[in-house]
């Protein structure tokens, strides 16, 4: 679980009018959460800042 401290914001990347958001919360030391902002009280995935960054890498570029 997600500390109770995440402050999440949505991803620049998602959508805006059909709901399909991404957030991430990435203000926690040594974790990254990424949830569905349409289900804010669901699971999250909880990455290392590496993890995310590979990610986000991987992603920016394909």
């Amino acid at each position: 679980m997600v500390q109770s401290g995440a402050i999440w914001r949505k991803s620049t990347r998602s959508s805006g009018n059909s709901g399909d958001c991404v957030e991430v919360a990435d203000n926690l030391p040594g974790l990254v959460g990424v949830r569905d902002s349409k289900d804010p009280s669901g699971p999250a995935l909880v990455v290392t800042p590496a993890a995310w960054r590979a990610f986000v890498t991987f992603v920016t570029r394909h």
